[in-house]
């Protein structure tokens, strides 16, 4: 189940765990990502937090965590080749992996028939 968030991030929950990231619509904004600064490992973040800063060719962003959580893993694939976040927001160009604090906030987000009339 993915879920979406106003500030264009999505959080996919799978077993105990959840993985984040920016949506297609947050990256065909930014335009060509060049640059990416991940969450620290083991940091709780409220809802709605800055969790880390994307930067593009056009404009930098700040990356907001969709649901309160701890993350227990970045992707350094995701370091070392920011522009995953282009070729693949949902898929391998996630952020972080995470687990919820509050798995009840996931109820206040938008599922993806919701997100994409938010995002036009």
């Amino acid at each position: 189940m993915t879920k979406y968030h106003s500030e264009h991030t999505w959080v996919r929950v799978e077993n105990d765990t959840a993985f984040v990231g920016i949506t297609v619509h947050a990256q065909d904004t930014l335009g060509d990502i060049v640059f990416v600064e991940l969450a620290e490992i083991g940091k709780a973040y409220e809802q709605t937090s800055v969790a880390g800063v994307v930067e593009s060719v056009k404009a930098a962003a700040d990356v907001h965590m969709p649901v309160s959580a701890t993350v227990i893993a970045v992707n350094e694939e995701l370091r070392a080749d920011p522009s995953l976040a282009n070729s693949d927001p949902e898929g391998a160009g996630w952020f972080y992996q995470v687990t919820l604090s509050n798995p009840a906030e996931l109820d206040g987000l938008m599922d993806a028939s919701a997100y994409q009339s938010f995002s036009g």
